[in-house]
């Protein structure tokens, strides 16, 4: 699952400010009126400000960093369900309601496709534990109930999210024509 979205802006959408090294950035993933999925990156003191939307996927607050040379802009596009996943169970980053239900569902699809692994539970038994393949950290992840009304909810957020699927088309079998009956 990819998702296509802008890198973190150059200035801050609240005061149109450029950003400064180590500005902590506050970015949104919003589904506009328009139902456009788009992200907003302000500084974490505008907050306050911002009028997101009526609907946010998820915040995170990051430290800015200024772009290298020898980076691939056009891999910086993609936001992959991958560093989404460790961007929101990063420990710096703050646990939101929000966030929680996308959380959960996205430590459900990568441990599916093996780039996750649970290792346990916290001791309250309130996260899992969830280590990452290939770097070997370990992210912590609210425990959820993964049921039938969980996915109701979440599907159509998704769907903004990754598009939804084309409808198959039924397939009528043919029909052999009838053959005469010997007499």
């Amino acid at each position: 699952m990819e998702l296509t979205l802008h890198p973190i802006a150059t200035k801050f959408f609240v005061s149109g400010r450029d950003f400064a090294e180590n500005d902590r950035v506050a970015s949104y993933l919003v589904r506009e009126a328009t139902g456009e999925v788009a992200r907003r990156d302000l500084l974490e003191s505008e907050d306050g400000r911002f009028m997101p939307p009526a609907f946010v996927y998820c915040r995170w607050v990051v430290g800015f960093k200024q772009r290298k040379a020898e980076e691939d802009p056009a891999r910086t596009l993609k936001l992959t369900a991958e560093n989404l996943f460790i961007t929101l169970a990063a420990p710096e980053a703050e646990p939101s309601a929000t966030n929680t239900p996308l959380l959960q569902f996205l430590a459900l699809m990568l441990e599916r496709k093996k780039l996750i692994k649970l290792r346990g539970y916290t001791e309250d038994n309130q996260r899992q534990i969830y280590e990452h393949m290939p770097t070997h950290q370990l992210y912590e992840v609210p425990v959820g109930d993964l049921n039938v009304e969980f996915f109701q909810k979440i599907q159509e957020h998704l769907g903004v999210l990754v598009g939804t699927p084309k409808p198959k088309t039924e397939v009528v079998p043919a029909t052999a024509p009838a053959t005469p009956v010997a007499t």
